[in-house]
Formats: C-alpha cells, structure tokens, sequence
C-alpha cells in the first residue's frame, strides 16, 4: 500500500499548504493512505511554540475526511519536539486527544536550534545530537523516531559533512536498541532526497541496523511542507526499506501499530 506517514499543513508553523489541497494530490497520486504530523511543542523557547491549534486541526481532518474519506484513509498524527522534556506539559496538553500517530524529534538541543547548536559546538555536534535522541527514546511517549540523524543535513549546509556511520555506530545501535525495547519505531524520511543532502534519513546503514538488532516497527515519510510533494521519494523509501531486510512497513490507528506488506 502507497502511504505518507509524515506531512505537514498550515497548521504547522512552518507550512502554508491547506490540508485539504493535500489530500486532492495525494488521490492524484494514487496515495491510498496518509498521516499528517504537525510540529508542536509545549517548550515557550522551541520555535513551534504557540501555533498549534488543536480545534482548528481537529477540524481540518474531519473536514478532510467527510470530503475525501471513500479515496484516501486520512490519520491524524503529530511531531512532537523534543517530548522527553516537560512530559507532564505535554500529557495533559495531549491527554485528550485522539492521535492515531505521535512521532518524536529532536530539532532543538538546550534550547538552542540544531544549527546553531552545531555552530557552537563544531567538536562534538553528532554526538551530542544523538546523545540527545537517545535520552528521547528512552523516556518520551511516542511511536516513531523521527529522521533519526536529522542533524546532517545542517551539517551538510554548514560544511561540516555527513558522519562517519562507525564512529557513531555505538551511539546509533544504543538509540536502537533502546527503540526496539520500548516498542518504538523508526521512519525512512525521504525530504533529505530533495535538498542538497541528496539522501534519505537515516541512512541504509542504520535502517539495516535497526533491522539486524531485531526492530520492524517501521514507517515511510515525506515529510513534505507543500501539497505538490505529497509523496514523494515514498517508492524509493520502500526499496531501501526492502534493501534493508524489510518485507513490511506500518500504519498506526489509535496510536497501535498494523503491519502492511511491502507492495
């Protein structure tokens, strides 16, 4: 089955695409599932703070649905920013509601975005970046990571370089494991592919990883901010989820994760 499980409208700060224009390119598509996640966090100091407004979105995926729902299955998910933090913030911002999906990523650390992070800290950067992904996979309530090694692609735009996959092996495997534990999965994401990154997140490498370590909880996403990307990379995302070991990837309904056969 074509999905996108991850994509993002205006109810995100950094999107104007309207939901509704979404689902019309996706059925164009011939999508035949698709999971918005918008950015929210409950942090005064992160960027997406305050723009979020759950009545309108709410609203916006019933709209969605009435209207497209004999075409394209429509879920309503969220990327939460940095959810191992303020968690008590964000259960009783969450607590009511119905999320089919809850993503986790890490854009901000100490406060300080990834790239300017990065800037300050030109040493030690990656480690740092995974070192807090894994304090996020081993408290907050989620059900993917989201682009697991988000940091290259400011790595990249800075100069710096992708990392090196065996010196941060230990780090990426700790991450994993500490995902497979928990029930928790990962995402290919494919926005890397359309900008100067010119690959997917994470890398094979850790998509045969997390495989080998014994993780299948596995989704593919856009991650796309405009209706006109709706889906795309999603094909190239299931060969190298089929590269990697994979035979299935997932959807969610009611935050609980079904497989579906790659197609």
């Amino acid at each position: 089955m074509y999905m996108d499980y991850h994509h993002h409208t205006n109810n995100s700060i950094d999107s104007k695409a309207v939901m509704q224009d979404v689902c019309q390119e996706a059925i164009g598509k011939g999508i035949k599932e698709i999971c918005f996640t918008e950015h929210y966090s409950v942090n005064p100091l992160a960027p997406t703070y305050g723009h979020m407004d759950f009545t309108k979105y709410q609203a916006d995926i019933a709209a969605s649905r009435e209207q497209f729902g004999d075409q394209l299955t429509i879920k309503m998910g969220i990327e939460l920013c940095e959810p191992h933090l303020m968690m008590d913030v964000y259960t009783k911002a969450l607590q009511h509601i119905p999320f089919d999906f809850i993503m986790g990523s890490v854009h901000n650390i100490g406060n300080q975005k990834l790239r300017l992070h990065l800037r300050a800290n030109p040493e030690t950067f990656y480690h740092d970046y995974f070192a807090e992904m894994y304090k996020l996979v081993s408290d907050a309530d989620i059900d993917v990571l989201a682009h697991i090694d988000l940091m290259k692609r400011y790595a990249v735009q800075e100069g710096h370089g992708i990392y090196s996959f065996e010196q941060h092996k230990d780090q990426i495997a700790a991450v994993l494991e500490k995902a497979i534990q928990r029930g928790i999965g990962i995402e290919i994401n494919t926005s890397g592919m359309r900008s100067s990154l010119g690959e997917a997140m994470p890398t094979p490498q850790i998509v045969s990883l997390y495989h080998d370590l014994g993780g299948r909880i596995l989704t593919l996403g856009s991650d796309s901010h405009k209706a006109e990307t709706v889906g795309a990379g999603i094909k190239e995302a299931a060969q190298i989820a089929r590269q990697c070991g994979f035979t299935h990837i997932h959807q969610f309904e009611n935050r609980e994760p079904k497989a579906v056969p790659l197609s």
